[in-house]
C-alpha cells in the first residue's frame, strides 16, 4: 500500500503596504537630509545664525498630533464627565498621571491610590497616597472613583505588586468598596474578543464579564458605555452589545451607579 504523497500548504501571502512618497520619509529619515540641507543654507543666505546643528528629520510629514488611542479618549472623556458631575471628592486608582490625573487637576482637587510612588506634586490639587488595593479596607469614603487602565495589571507583578491570579477581582471588590452609596465609579481596562492573560503586561476582558464579577453584579448599575475600538477612535454613548465580536483589542470604559 503506498503513502499518499503529503500536500503542501499554499504560501501565505500577506497584502503589501502601500509605498507612498510621505511613507518612505517616515521610515527613511535620511531621504528628507537633501530638504533640511536646502532649508540650512537658506537660513543662512537670509541672515539666520547658527549657534548648534540639530538635525531633526523625521517631522516634515508628522501631523499635528495623535488625537486617538486608548488614553487620548478615555483620559478626556472621563475629566470632562468629573467636571460635569462636580463631585465633592474625587479619588482615583492607579490612572495615568500625566495623562487623566493632570487633566482632573487643571480644574479641581483630585486623590490618588497607587502602588508605585510618585514623587512629591508641586500641584496643589494632586493628593497622593501610596496603597495596594488588592488588600484594602476603606469603605464609603468618596462620591465619585476612577481606575482607568490599571485593573488589568492587578496581580502581575509588573508595577512592583504581588503575583495574585485574582488580585483584578479583589482590587475591584475593593474599590467598589469606597464608593457611597448613589456615587459613580469610571472604570476602564481592554477588551477583546475573550478574557485572555498577557504575561506581565496586563490582562484582557470580554466586554460582558465585567458584569459578572463580585462587586460589580446586584451592587453597580451601569450608566454609560464608551469604547475605543482598534483604530484607536472612540464609540461614545454606545451598547455593551455593540463592542462584542467587533474588536480584537479595543478599551471599554464603562461609568456605573452604586445602588448599595
Amino acid at each position: 500500500m503506498s503513502t499518499p504523497a503529503s500536500v503542501s500548504k499554499p504560501p501565505v501571502t500577506r497584502p503589501r503596504k502601500k509605498i507612498t512618497k510621505d511613507y518612505l520619509r517616515k521610515k527613511m529619515p535620511l531621504l528628507n537630509l537633501p530638504r533640511y540641507l536646502s532649508q540650512r543654507k537658506e537660513w543662512l543666505n537670509k541672515g539666520g545664525k547658527i549657534s548648534r546643528t540639530y538635525r531633526i528629520l523625521t517631522d516634515y510629514v508628522d501631523t499635528a498630533g495623535a488625537a486617538k488611542g486608548h488614553y487620548y479618549h478615555q483620559d478626556l472623556l472621563v475629566a470632562s464627565l468629573i467636571a460635569e458631575n462636580n463631585p465633592r471628592r474625587h479619588v482615583d486608582i492607579g490612572s495615568r498621571i500625566d495623562g487623566f490625573v493632570a487633566h482632573v487637576a487643571s480644574f479641581r482637587e483630585i486623590e490618588v491610590f497607587d502602588i508605585r510612588a510618585l514623587d512629591e506634586s508641586r500641584h496643589a490639587n494632586i493628593k497622593f497616597v501610596q496603597k495596594d488595593l488588592m488588600d484594602h479596607n476603606e469603605t464609603s469614603i468618596s462620591d465619585s472613583v476612577s481606575c482607568l487602565h490599571a485593573i488589568e495589571h492587578f496581580g502581575l507583578g509588573r508595577y512592583g505588586d504581588p503575583i495574585d491570579p485574582q488580585g483584578h477581582l479583589k482590587g475591584v471588590l475593593n474599590i467598589v468598596r469606597m464608593v457611597e452609596k448613589g456615587g459613580t465609579l469610571y472604570i476602564s481596562f481592554p477588551i477583546g474578543l475573550k478574557d485572555a492573560v498577557h504575561f506581565n503586561a496586563h490582562r484582557v476582558f470580554h466586554p460582558k464579564s465585567i458584569f459578572e464579577w463580585e462587586g460589580i453584579k446586584d451592587v453597580l448599575e451601569l450608566q454609560r458605555f464608551d469604547w475605543v475600538d482598534a483604530t484607536g477612535e472612540i464609540n461614545m454613548n454606545a451598547k455593551v452589545d455593540d463592542a462584542v465580536d467587533n474588536v480584537k483589542y479595543g478599551c471599554g470604559i464603562y461609568t456605573f451607579r452604586k445602588l448599595v
